[in-house]
Formats: structure tokens, C-alpha cells, sequence
């Protein structure tokens, strides 16, 4: 199925036509965007791997490195009818068919993208004079100037609209178009749905396989050593995990063996009390192996392998996803390692508290309604969930009385020591999609909601009513950060001696990708997290 960039286009421009000034808005529109170029490392001439710039994509559904885009939107015309765009491809010189795979031909890319028409490169300058001679007194539409966030615009190609242009009252915009396709990029369509869809099984299926692969060894399938003596590498069905980095191989291999060239983000692979740091990308450490220590984010792999030696009960939390033809997934299992692949009974505990977190989000997902209160839910259901465990107090508890009702507790903001992140964000072309739109400056839609905290929404990167055909990410987290934790150590509402038994385990967080629907939503995420089947597939029951 071919990439639906005019559909795109059209809608972008649906979107620029509400946010311009009347005045500009009954003049033509004309669009020059730049796609990525191939990047290199630092001062050498090693090619970076690459990646397409999202909103270049999103107008044009073309991988092809140092292409451009040349829209125009005649004055007072159909969009769907006299709309053009014109995409620009490098030729294939003789040094890439020597060192690289070469851009493809203009016939070639003709019939695999939804443009207008496809030209090279060296096409571009004549194509800019014709439309300043069409269309006088236009409108230019580019990406703000700033060569970090967005690939650069060539002067060569910008300085026509800014001279013999200028003369023909062209005038040059970087205001309004991001805000434009940010808008359009919000909603998905059913393509762009079906591209998330597929990026979600395949890192759904390598959540799983990472599970099977613990549960192996532990029915003793995979043990250390066992081919010693051979003269060969271990295949990937002996490996043994025993660190961070083993199991993040296993995952990308396994993305990378059903066709997905890239992540969407660098994996989070944390074992132990290291689960507590929220972006952990070091991937770095062995398990735990002995006591679990307060400290043990310090170890520097030399904590011992011996045989002899039991896997001390963890938890190993996973939060990576791989990409689709640019769009993202965004998964996270927290699993038991050790333990007869058992989670320990505070680990159990922690664990399926989050999932009841993440439960009661999906109950009240709608559409209309605000995100920031399905943040106020996850922490409703945290506070009343620490006051089961004991880790909260209640009115009930000795010596307690009405300032330590869920309500109070909530008011005081505690609960933000343990829950500090935002329970989701708009997922797409970018993990973190759109931020622009997802989180406006100047939101006049956030509610009141009585006894929140402001703490809860400090870190919440959506928050917005939501529409039919988004795609969020829901993410409740619990976390036992030595960090976070120091400024609620004093606080009257913990109970400080039960607190210290959850502390070993870290920290625990279930992630879903969730497709907001006209009756609710739909899950994307493929992979179960319910407790009894994740630990038997971590066992190697199942």
C-alpha cells in the first residue's frame, strides 16, 4: 500500500488555513521543506545510520536521503483538485553505486510515491522561478531556522523567494507550518494506524522472547558453560542471560530479524534496584547475584557469576519498541528474574498494583475526555493501593485520623515521590510525538481537579482532551528511588518500617500502546502482562 502523503498534505494545509491571519490566508501557499541528509560521525567519513525527518515523511513517505519537497496551493482553489507536489530526489552518482545503495530512479520512485510529480534534485531551482512567476504575492511556508531540531534548508533553494521573489511580493514564513503539521500529525489515519499496529507486534513478540528465553534457563534448557570445550560462539538459542546488555540483544535481534531496521528509542534494560531510574539507557550491569543492596546501581559487573551462587529474586524492567516505516512502538514489561522466575511476594504486590493502575485507565479512556484525568486516577488508585499495603497510612491505622484519608494524602502530593512521571503521551512518527501540540503553552482545556497535586502533572507530556484516532502510550509506574524518596522521609503519611520491605524492588512499570476509538480504545500492545502469565512464561512454565 502506497504511504498516503497528499492525504497528509491536504490535511496540513486543512490545518494551516485555521491558524493563519485572514490576511495571509486568501493568498496562495506554497510549502519547501528538506528531508534528512546522511549524517557522519563527529569529524570523520563513517556514515551515521539514518533516518528520515518525521514531517518530511509525513508529506512525502520518502526514506531517500537529502530529498525536498515543493507543495503549491493555488489561491482560491481546491485543495483535492489543483493542489501540486513536487518531490526532489538526488541523482545516482557513479561513488554511490560504489559505496552505498544509490537513490532509487525517477521512474522507480514514481510509482511508490503519492506526489505529483518526482524529479531530481538539479530540477529544483528552475521549479522554484516557475512558481514565484505563477503565483506573485504567495506565501512560503518553512520550518523554523533552527539547523538543530530540523535538517537544513539549502540556501541555494531559499534565496530565490527571498530576492526575485521578494521583488514579486513573495513573502517567507517559518510561523506557522510546524504548528500546522503538528496539528495534521495528531490523529491518525488508517495507514498511519496500521504502520504503529505492526511496529507494536513485532516489539510485543520481542518482549516475549526475551520471557521464553529466561524461562528456558530456567528449566535448565540454557545453563552457563554448557557448550565448553566446543570450538564455536554460542548460538542465540544457548545464550544465557545473566546481564542488562544479554537481554537487550535479545530483544533488538529480534526486532531486527522481522525487518525492523530501527528502534524507536534507545532501550531501557534495568535489573534490580537500577528499575528506579526512569531513562536507565547504560544497560550495562549483571543481575543481582546475593543480597540486593541499597547501592547495587553501583555494581560494575563484579558481582559473582560462581555457579554455585543463586539469582538473587529482581525484577527486570524492559521498556523498548522498535520503528515501522517511521512510526514507533513504545512497550514496557517489568519481569521476575530469579526466584524460579517467581516475582517476590513486594515485587508481586508493587506489580499488580500497577496494573490495576493501568486498568482503571483504560475504564474511563474516552474520547472527550481530558488526559490529566487519567493521571489523577493513577494516582487515586496508588494512594488507595499503599494504604492496602501499609506503605500509606489510613484513619484506621493506630494513632492515624482523618489526615491520613486518601483524600488528604492526595492533597499533600506524596505520592509523586512514587509515581513522578506522566502515565502517557501522543505516539507516532516520534515516541514522544509531537510535543508541541501534545502540551500547547497556552492550554485553556486542563481542568480543575479537587485534591490534585501539582506535582502530579509537572513531568506529563499530554494534556489534551482526547480525539478519536490518536495513539497514547498508557504507562503507570511505581518507584522506589533513593533520590525521590529523600524528600518524603519526613512525611507523616508513610509508614516508614513497611516502606523499607518494598525499597529491594526497585521499580516496576507496565506500558501499553492504545489507539483512542470512538467507544473508548483499543490496545495495540499484543504482548500479556497479567502476573500469572508472566511468570509462567519467566519460569518456563508455559
Amino acid at each position: 500500500m502506497m504511504y498516503p502523503a497528499r492525504k497528509h498534505i491536504i490535511k496540513t494545509f486543512e490545518a494551516l488555513n485555521k491558524i493563519l491571519p485572514l490576511t495571509q490566508g486568501s493568498k496562495p501557499q506554497i510549502i519547501l521543506l528538506a528531508g534528512e541528509a546522511t549524517g557522519y560521525r563527529h569529524d570523520t567519513d563513517r556514515e551515521l545510520a539514518f533516518r528520515q525527518e518525521s514531517n518530511f515523511y509525513y508529506l512525502t513517505g520518502c526514506s531517500v536521503p537529502s530529498s525536498l519537497l515543493l507543495v503549491a496551493c493555488p489561491l482560491g482553489t481546491s485543495l483535492t483538485q489543483n493542489l501540486t507536489s513536487d518531490l526532489f530526489i538526488p541523482k545516482a552518482e557513479i561513488a554511490d553505486l560504489m559505496w552505498s545503495v544509490p537513490p532509487p530512479s525517477v521512474e522507480a520512485a514514481k510509482g511508490t510515491h503519492d506526489v505529483t510529480r518526482v524529479q531530481q534534485t538539479s530540477a529544483l531551482a528552475a521549479a522554484i522561478d516557475t512558481l514565484i512567476k505563477t503565483f506573485p504575492g504567495a506565501i512560503v511556508h518553512i520550518l523554523p531556522k533552527q539547523p538543530s531540531a530540523f535538517p537544513v534548508l539549502p540556501e541555494e533553494y531559499l534565496r530565490p523567494f527571498l530576492t526575485f521573489g521578494k521583488e514579486q511580493g513573495v513573502e517567507v514564513s517559518d510561523t506557522y507550518l510546524l504548528s500546522a503539521l503538528q496539528t495534521a500529525r495528531i490523529t491518525k489515519d488508517e495507514a498511519e494506524i496500521a504502520l504503529i499496529r505492526k511496529a507494536n507486534e513485532i516489539s510485543s513478540r520481542a518482549h516475549e522472547v526475551v520471557m521464553r528465553v529466561l524461562g528456558k534457563a530456567v528449566k535448565g534448557k540454557i545453563e552457563k558453560g554448557q557448550v565448553t570445550g566446543v570450538d564455536r560462539p554460542l548460538l542465540p538459542g544457548e545464550w544465557l542471560i545473566e546481564r542488562e546488555a544479554e537481554a537487550e540483544a535479545i530483544f533488538v535481534a529480534s526486532c531486527r530479524r522481522e525487518g525492523a531496521v530501527h528502534q524507536a528509542y534507545l532501550p531501557i534494560v534495568a535489573a534490580s534496584t537500577r528499575a528506579s531510574v526512569l531513562h536507565y539507557c547504560c544497560n550495562d550491569k549483571e543481575f543481582a547475584w546475593g543480597p540486593v543492596k541499597p547501592h547495587d546501581h553501583q555494581n560494575k559487573n563484579n558481582l559473582s557469576r560462581d555457579s554455585n551462587k543463586d539469582l538473587n529474586p529482581q525484577v527486570l524492567l524492559i521498556d523498548a519498541g522498535c520503528e515501522w516505516d517511521c512510526y514507533a512502538s513504545d512497550i514496557t514489561r517489568t519481569m521476575p528474574v530469579g526466584n524460579g522466575g517467581k516475582f517476590s511476594p513486594e515485587a508481586r504486590a508493587i506489580y499488580e498494583l500497577v496494573l490495576e493502575m493501568q486498568k482503571e485507565s483504560f475504564n474511563i479512556i474516552k474520547v472527550g475526555l481530558h488526559w490529566d484525568m487519567v493521571q489523577m486516577v493513577c494516582h487515586q488508585t496508588l494512594v488507595k493501593g499503599f494504604q492496602r499495603l501499609g506503605i500509606f497510612k489510613s484513619p484506621n491505622s493506630p494513632g492515624s485520623g482523618s489526615w491520613n484519608s486518601e483524600e488528604s494524602i492526595l492533597a499533600s502530593g506524596v505520592s509523586s515521590a512514587f509515581f513522578p512521571h506522566g502515565v502517557g503521551h501522543s505516539l507516532g512518527m516520534d515516541v514522544h510525538d509531537i510535543p508541541g501540540a501534545s502540551q500547547p503553552d497556552n492550554n485553556s482545556t486542563i481542568p480543575t481537579i479537587p485534591l490534585s497535586h501539582t506535582s502530579f502533572f509537572t513531568y506529563l507530556r499530554l494534556r489534551l482532551p482526547l480525539q478519536a484516532g490518536m495513539v497514547v502510550t498508557v504507562e503507570p509506574g511505581i518507584y522506589f528511588s533513593h533520590h525521590l524518596l529523600a524528600s518524603v522521609r519526613g512525611s507523616k503519611h508513610i509508614n516508614h518500617d513497611v516502606l523499607k520491605r518494598y525499597e529491594s524492588v526497585g521499580g516496576v512499570r507496565i506500558e501499553d500502546v492504545v489507539l483512542i476509538t470512538e467507544t473508548g480504545c483499543e490496545n495495540l500492545t499484543t504482548v500479556r502482562s497479567d502476573t500469572d502469565w508472566v511468570e509462567a512464561v519467566c519460569s518456563g512454565d508455559v
